[in-house]
């Protein structure tokens, strides 16, 4: 897969928190207040759309789930006019929308990695994004849901690649390790149908780290979600108070935020570094990383402050949905 960077660093922009009016990150509620109609989520998506192409971003990351983010991106590339292959846009299956615009939905998305959710869902992201669509990525694969073992659902995946789109996987969870090593040696016939993955890979959750270098090695894109932890190491997160961390920012002149994210775009492996900012401001502070550059200690520093899978994992999935 080739990604255009940033630069001599990665930065990409994801859509999870500017497609739909509730999602998982501290502080947005701050950021966003009380207006989530459809223009207004759509308005302040192209602002931040605009920012980031400004500034010289070129991977766009959707999918089918984050609410209207595929429409809110396709309207934008109309808009900027910009032809086919002049942004790379990935998108996710494996995820249905379902929180009806709703703050206050009980459930949000639903997933399901069945044969008939995958050739639905790819034929709803074509007929929004056409030609702009250039990965197509199984949206959080697990081991538990046996999308990596489904032969139908990968003979569909190699058909799609052998037409001329590139296909991945997201992972996500306390086993994104065993995930990703398991998609390695996925194959139909011989043929692995993947060409790149996503994973998250912060200073908070650095266990997947040996298995994308893997990937790397492997000749697969490799593209980093969550760098910032949810908001956890931002202005708004407690961990922005750790005592390290914040004299690594003191240090730079620097706010937590870029700092996590440096400490992202100084590891050997990621060919894009998502920023999931909600605000122009909150983007400039995150592209701000890639002028940074720690000191080994520095990095020694952070790692320290890594928790294991299962604790982070757990903590993710207390996080309330603003």
């Amino acid at each position: 897969m080739g990604v255009p960077v940033m630069g001599e660093r990665r930065l990409g922009l994801g859509l999870a928190a500017l497609g739909r009016p509730a999602y998982i990150t501290a502080g947005r509620d701050i950021d966003l207040g009380t207006r989530r109609d459809r223009d207004s989520m759509e308005r302040r998506a192209h602002e931040v759309l605009n920012a980031a192409f400004d500034a010289g971003v070129r991977y766009f990351d959707v999918a089918r789930s984050y609410g209207l983010a595929e429409v809110f991106l396709a309207d934008w590339v109309k808009a900027r006019d910009l032809a086919p292959g002049a942004v790379t846009i990935g998108s996710k299956w494996g995820y249905t929308y379902v929180g009806e615009w709703r703050i206050s939905a009980p459930v949000h998305e639903i997933k399901d990695h069945s044969l008939g959710t995958l050739r639905r869902q790819m034929a709803e992201s074509r007929a929004i994004l056409g030609d702009h669509l250039s990965l197509y990525q199984i949206h959080s694969a697990t081991l538990e849901s046996g999308v990596l073992t489904d032969g139908e659902v990968l003979s569909e995946l190699v058909r799609s690649r052998e037409a001329g789109l590139d296909v991945g996987l997201t992972v996500s969870g306390p086993r994104q390790a065993d995930v990703i090593r398991v998609a390695l040696d996925a194959a139909v016939d011989g043929v692995n149908p993947f060409s790149s993955v996503q994973a998250t890979w912060n200073i908070l959750e650095p266990s997947c780290g040996p298995a994308l270098a893997a990937a790397k090695d492997a000749g697969w894109g490799v593209i980093v979600k969550e760098g910032v932890a949810n908001g956890r190491l931002t202005p708004y997160g407690s961990d922005a108070r750790r005592p390290s961390l914040r004299k690594i920012a003191e240090h730079h002149h620097a706010s937590v935020d870029q700092i996590a994210l440096a400490a992202v775009l100084a590891q050997p492996w990621p060919d894009v570094v998502l920023s999931g900012a909600v605000t122009v401001d909150e983007f400039g502070s995150n592209a701000a990383a890639t002028r940074l550059v720690l000191e080994a200690d520095e990095l020694d520093g952070v790692a320290e402050l890594a928790e294991t899978p299962d604790e982070y994992w757990r903590a993710r999935s207390e996080l309330p949905w603003t």
